[in-house]
């Protein structure tokens, strides 16, 4: 038998956390696990870091370019965060959408709050929290990427940023990496099947009765 498959609008799903507790190591092993799932890249004004590749991890470019494409509202959300600017490419993704294909997003907060509010009906929010401070600041000293001062400053930042998890539609606390990346596949799961995203599900449920 052959499977049958609804048709649906692409779903964005958004992943924030304080630095450290793991959202970009979960998207990177939800993209390898999870079928039918691509990465909004975003656009950053960031120094590119040794372990990443530039159009993968983000598209690097200098301040007066991401100005630029601020000005000719090219971001569906852009945000500045210590001191280096972040923005998402509007295009790909509304491209991605109509075709049904989901995207997962690595971005703060404040991008998240941006997104709920221009595209409400296509975000689904998810909160990665560490299982404490003191593993945050031990994940912080171990991935060796930042200098003492910037794991200091993401420390101080780290209580107000987790204050924000009450807007997320979910919180998964990263304890392990293994089981964080099932849950937040078995949201992703979860999601796809509502149905209020199944956009011929009525016609399809109508011909069954009348089969």
């Amino acid at each position: 038998m052959s499977e049958v498959t609804i048709e649906r609008r692409g779903i964005m799903f958004v992943l924030s956390s304080p630095s450290g507790a793991g959202k970009t190591t979960i998207t990177r092993r939800l993209l390898e696990a999870v079928s039918g799932l691509e990465m909004s890249v975003s656009i950053t004004t960031r120094p590119k870091r040794s372990d990443e590749i530039d159009g993968r991890d983000y598209n690097f470019i200098d301040k007066d370019k991401f100005l630029r494409l601020s000005e000719a509202e090219s971001f569906l959300e852009f945000a500045t965060v210590f001191g280096h600017s972040y923005g998402t490419p509007r295009e790909p993704v509304e491209s991605a959408l109509l075709s049904g294909v989901d995207i997962v997003f690595d971005i703060d907060w404040q991008g998240r709050d941006q997104l709920a509010s221009t595209m409400p009906n296509d975000i689904v929010s998810i909160f990665i929290l560490p299982p404490s401070l003191q593993e945050l600041e031990q994940r912080l000293r171990r991935r060796a990427q930042d200098s003492t001062s910037v794991v200091s400053a993401r420390m101080e930042k780290a209580s107000e940023e987790m204050s924000h998890y009450v807007d997320y539609d979910y919180v998964v606390i990263n304890s392990s990496l293994d089981e964080a990346v099932i849950q937040v596949a078995s949201i992703i799961s979860a999601e796809r099947n509502r149905r209020s995203r199944q956009l011929n599900l009525e016609n399809f449920v109508g011909n069954l009765q009348t089969t």
